[in-house]
């Protein structure tokens, strides 16, 4: 594993897959502000590798991906250093959710606060079968901010509101049947999903499959018709990559 910082290590494999693992924060992977910054400083850095066609964001320990914000720290903070803690989560998640391609969320154990804000800021969710997931800022006297705004999208206002409002926590069934994460892996299978899940997206173009993500991103904040005419322009840059026209041709010989 190659270390970009004290926080960031990675492992690259000949497809382009990488793994982002976040590093030195504990058994559960509890980001104070020095972890929050690291891990968004090997994002950035690597956002500008065109060669990355999947990143698989990870935690060190089989225990979470992110258990959450470091509650030894922010018990220390008042208003002015409590907005400068979270605009620096606020840029962690931003800068997972602008990364130019797909990003799975590699999910074991727990994933509570800030660690399921950065993992809504991801493409995929990929559960372990045992995972466990809430968001319990209000039971510690803090609302649930900034990347939470992603849940009523992925979940509906409703249970949004159920998470984010009782502070209970739910299993990966739930998680599953709420739409909070796309896959449950088996016992002893996690690794096996994620590979799997970014299988198929190794399947798919990859600049065609980096545009689709940024009009997604997209889609999230404009009026529809802006998002429908705005797509315009997008399909017809697409063909100047050459990917439509081998692959599409790719396509027409395998049929005869």
């Amino acid at each position: 594993m190659q270390m970009l910082n004290p926080f960031c290590g990675v492992d690259r494999d000949p497809r382009g897959v990488v793994r982002l693992t976040i590093c030195n924060a504990g058994s559960l992977n509890i980001l104070g502000s020095a972890a929050i910054n690291g891990v968004r400083e090997g994002l950035q850095s690597l956002a500008a590798d065109r060669d990355i066609r999947v990143l698989v964001l990870a935690g060190q320990s089989e225990k979470s991906m992110i258990g959450g914000a470091d509650i030894k720290e922010m018990v220390q903070l008042d208003q002015a250093s409590a907005e400068t803690f979270i605009t620096g989560l606020r840029d962690l998640c931003e800068a997972v959710r602008a990364f130019p391609g797909p990003v799975i969320a590699r999910m074991p154990g727990w994933c509570l606060g800030g660690g399921l804000e950065v993992a809504a800021a991801c493409d995929f969710r990929v559960a372990a079968h045992d995972a466990r997931f809430g968001m319990p800022e209000v039971r510690v006297g803090i609302p649930s901010v900034i990347h939470a705004a992603l849940l009523p999208r992925l979940i509906g206002a409703g249970r949004a509101r159920w998470l984010l409002m009782t502070a209970e926590n739910i299993d990966a069934p739930t998680a599953l049947a709420w739409g909070l994460v796309d896959v449950v892996a088996p016992p002893n299978g996690l690794d096996a999903a994620v590979e799997r899940t970014a299988a198929m997206l190794l399947e798919c173009a990859p600049q065609a499959l980096r545009a689709q993500k940024d009009l997604i991103r997209q889609w999230e904040e404009l009026p529809l018709k802006e998002s429908v005419d705005l797509s315009i322009g997008v399909f017809g840059r697409s063909f100047l990559t050459g990917e439509p026209q081998r692959l599409m041709q790719g396509f027409i010989d395998r049929k005869r």
